[in-house]
């Protein structure tokens, strides 16, 4: 009910802005008509008349793409909202803001937007903040802080494998090393995984029935609510969704974690330790030999911890 009252009032400011926008600036009647045709969105869509946003590599011509989407956001646009919301999920010409984006996308879904909708089932709203430029015609949209790489990443040998990857797999790195950030793990050690079960490979099934990019058996995809394993961002997400799980469980020990990624928890539990299987032992060794830590940070709160997580060494 918070939220539904919170959301109306937005909508009810939105309005506002789009009335006084009308009378005060002689807008075109055209301009408003402001969904996926709209002139902002058109703009914000295209280079040149040519390339869509999704291909650009210029992180300031993606930010004049976020100055567009606030204007057409203020007006009313639904679509803006959303993609707007797009570009805060995942940093591009703009932050990585997680609440941000779930925000504009709960004020999208909230007005009938589907796709805004199924985003909210990865980011849940927990703190409802919008950019200041959806608000404030005279305020612009964040420009991302540029980061450098941890020492880790440049060491680890992942990084060095990821580097040579041919083009049609690349795009693969930059959706992990994003979904990775909402769910708090170490992108590294997803690459790492991946590189190991399926080699970025969106299609790839093994004569187990695992499947897609993360290898999701039919088991832990039902588990993790995976509807189509070889969606590669459902996929991701599922994968995602076991190691948090997995890093709870025992309590941050990434060998462990990646024993039971493999042969499953019940395994390692019942062997004390890494299963003295040699398709495991072989696993936990080619990820780790790519991975190369031992230890990650985990949520206590998401699994109670496994009865050897204390035990190990």
């Amino acid at each position: 009910m918070i939220e539904q009252m919170i959301l109306h009032g937005f909508r009810v400011i939105m309005t506002g802005l789009l009335l006084w926008s009308s009378a005060c600036c002689a807008q075109d009647e055209d301009l408003l008509d402001l969904e996926a045709d709209s002139p902002q969105i058109q703009l914000a869509t295209t280079q040149n008349g040519a390339s869509n946003e999704a291909a650009w590599r210029n992180a300031n011509d993606i930010w004049h793409a976020a100055v567009l989407y606030c204007e057409a956001s203020r007006l009313g646009s639904i679509e803006a909202l959303y993609r707007l919301g797009m570009l805060y999920a995942f940093g591009r010409g703009v932050p990585q803001r997680p609440d941000i984006a779930s925000s504009l996308f709960s004020l999208a879904a909230y007005e009938g937007h589907a796709e805004a909708k199924a985003m909210l089932e990865t980011l849940p709203l927990k703190k409802f903040e919008v950019p200041l430029c959806v608000k404030d015609p005279t305020a612009l949209p964040e420009k991302p802080v540029p980061t450098s790489e941890t020492a880790n990443a440049k060491t680890a040998e992942i990084y060095r494998r990821i580097a040579v990857l041919p083009g049609n797999k690349a795009w693969v790195v930059d959706l992990i090393t994003t979904l990775s950030g909402w769910y708090a793990i170490d992108p590294g050690l997803v690459l790492s995984i991946i590189s190991v079960e399926s080699n970025f490979k969106v299609g790839a099934k093994s004569g187990k029935g695992a499947q897609g990019l993360m290898q999701l058996i039919p088991a832990t995809a039902d588990r993790f609510n995976v509807r189509n394993a070889y969606d590669a961002t459902q996929n991701i997400k599922g994968g995602l969704a076991y190691l948090r799980w997995l890093l709870s469980y025992y309590r941050g020990n990434v060998p462990l974690v990646v024993a039971a990624y493999n042969a499953g928890e019940g395994n390692v539990d019942r062997h004390k330790g890494i299963p003295p299987f040699k398709e495991t032992r072989q696993y936990v060794k080619n990820v780790m030999g790519l991975y190369q830590r031992d230890s990650l940070p985990y949520d206590e709160q998401v699994a109670k911890p496994s009865p050897i997580a204390r035990d190990v060494r």
